[in-house]
């Protein structure tokens, strides 16, 4: 397909089944971050638009056979469909870097791969069973309790642009694994990988309609009708802590329940027994990995004054050799930040930094090769002699700008680690594994990596503690988020209502 042709293609909204342009017939471009050119047409909904998706997931969920099958038949529908996108893994991977501006490796061995593996584990963990017994009843009389996990219903499901293929899955296959249906809005930078991959279920034909709806246009109009519609049951968001809060007042109107997989602040801790090569290394990837626009990225490091001069200039000669460059050269290791706003709002922290005394050992600027021109391009930030109260090290950037922060001793550098509002992930890094997991046990983070970093596995779970979020996605748990749990009392004797009645509370009224 030529530039021409992609850029002049329209991407309509899809709706019980069908793919249809919005009641106002509007479409606003999306662009390659990396050129500035424009990649295709995406339809705008309304309000109106999103109510209309609801009513055809809310139909699909009350009268569809979807709720109703057995969850052995719908694992092996969602293995069908995991079959489907596997056979575009490269024509995805390509439209993943084109449109959020991820590199080459990362897109094509990362992004992709990754998250067709996690749809394909919950298309096969949706064989579950949702049957859980309940120990022995036996005051005052013998029952048989069982809990019936069910689900949930009408799932509004809102995703970010940093990872906006892998978000889709991590969103539409454990509800769709439970038995729920989904009206899925992605986010308006980068929609595209998204629509292509609800194309491809599309052209299955696999799914009866309106279980899967796909509706594209402003967070403000599609993403609040789904939050305050009483025909939604639940809401996942991934986002800013900013908007998840926004996201959680507005669904307390129908007091539907709510996941958010929010911001982040992450400590990456090198400990004083730690391997340097491998610290160095592990320390940029967790930091500088899709130019810092991960939620969970390392970007406040703690090194022990011992080693601070020693390992910082290590880092720095390192981060030195990153290659910021087009995402389709394999050599690119940062690519553009997603938006000429976000490329602004990075450089502001730069300058905020600089004004806070923060020494800048590698200070990042917008490269000058004249095929970055039209890109939104930065270089890579390190500020040493950071302290943990400045606002670099204490407000979420979404940028290539690492603040190393010194200690003296380890409970002074897990004080400080949890001293942030967030507590999505952390790192640790020693030689001494033992010593490294009693660190770990003591960070308020829901995901801790010790000698690793952005390790992000399907049958673990994720999310946050603090203002990082409510709720898990991944493994198990992720799954059971997108079920309501259900008691069922059988009584195995005399009514114990009736007991009740008769043996206590009559002879009172006598």
């Amino acid at each position: 397909m030529s530039d021409s042709e992609t850029a002049s293609k329209l991407y309509n909204l899809y709706i019980g089944g069908a793919w249809r342009a919005g009641r106002a017939e509007r479409y606003a471009p999306t662009y390659n971050p990396a050129t500035g050119e424009a990649l295709a047409q995406v339809a705008q909904a309304d309000a109106d638009d999103a109510h209309e998706a609801i009513l055809a997931a809310r139909g699909a969920f009350d009268e569809g056979p979807w709720p109703q099958m057995t969850p052995a038949e719908r694992s092996r529908i969602l293995l069908q469909l995991a079959d489907a996108l596997q056979e575009y893994e490269a024509e995805l991977a390509d439209l993943e870097m084109a449109n959020a501006g991820c590199t080459w490796r990362k897109s094509h061995l990362l992004d992709i791969p990754v998250g067709l593996l996690h749809f394909r584990y919950f298309a096969e963990l949706a064989d579950f069973d949702m049957l859980e017994p309940v120990p022995q009843i036996t005051f005052p009389t013998l029952s048989y309790n069982f809990v019936r996990r069910e689900p949930i219903g009408v799932c509004g499901q809102i995703i970010p642009w940093n990872f906006p293929f892998l978000m889709a899955v991590w969103k539409i296959a454990p509800a769709l694994a439970a038995g729920n249906t989904v009206v899925l809005k992605p986010a308006s930078l980068t929609p595209l990988s998204a629509l292509r991959m609800v194309e491809i279920i599309a052209e299955t034909d696999l799914l009866p309609p309106g279980v899967l709806n796909l509706v594209t246009g402003p967070g403000d109009v599609v993403g609040q009708a789904l939050t305050q519609s009483p025909l939604v049951d639940k809401i996942a968001f991934t986002g800013s802590t900013e908007v998840g809060r926004e996201v959680m007042r507005q669904a307390a109107s129908t007091v539907k329940k709510v996941t958010l997989e929010l911001g982040g602040k992450s400590p990456n801790i090198l400990l004083d027994d730690a391997e340097l090569d491998i610290a160095v290394d592990g320390s940029l990837w967790a930091v500088f990995m899709h130019n810092g626009q991960a939620c969970e990225s390392g970007t406040r490091l703690f090194v022990p004054a011992s080693l601070y001069d020693e390992f910082v200039a290590r880092l720095v000669d390192r981060a030195r050799r990153l290659v910021v460059g087009l995402p389709e050269d394999g050599m690119t290791d940062l690519g553009p930040l997603i938006s000429r706003s976000q490329l602004e709002r990075v450089e502001r922290y730069i300058e905020i930094g600089l004004a806070e005394g923060a020494q800048p050992a590698l200070l990042g600027r917008r490269p000058s090769a004249p095929e970055l021109a039209c890109g939104h391009f930065i270089g890579p930030t390190i500020f040493t002699d950071v302290r943990n109260d400045m606002r670099i090290a204490q407000e979420e950037i979404f940028g290539p700008v690492l603040a190393v922060i010194r200690y003296e001793r380890l409970e002074d550098a897990i004080r400080m680690a949890n001293d942030t509002i967030y507590g999505l992930a952390a790192g640790v890094w020693s030689a001494d594994v033992d010593r490294a997991i009693k660190v770990a046990e003591q960070l308020r983070a829901g995901t801790v990596w010790i000698n690793d970093y952005h390790m992000i596995s399907a049958e673990a779970p994720f999310g946050g503690y603090k203002q990082s979020g409510i709720g898990r996605e991944l493994g198990t748990w992720g799954l059971l988020e997108y079920t309501e749990v259900k008691h069922i009392h059988v009584a195995l004797t005399r009514p114990r209502a009736a007991r009740f009645w008769y043996d206590i509370v009559a002879p009172r009224l006598d």
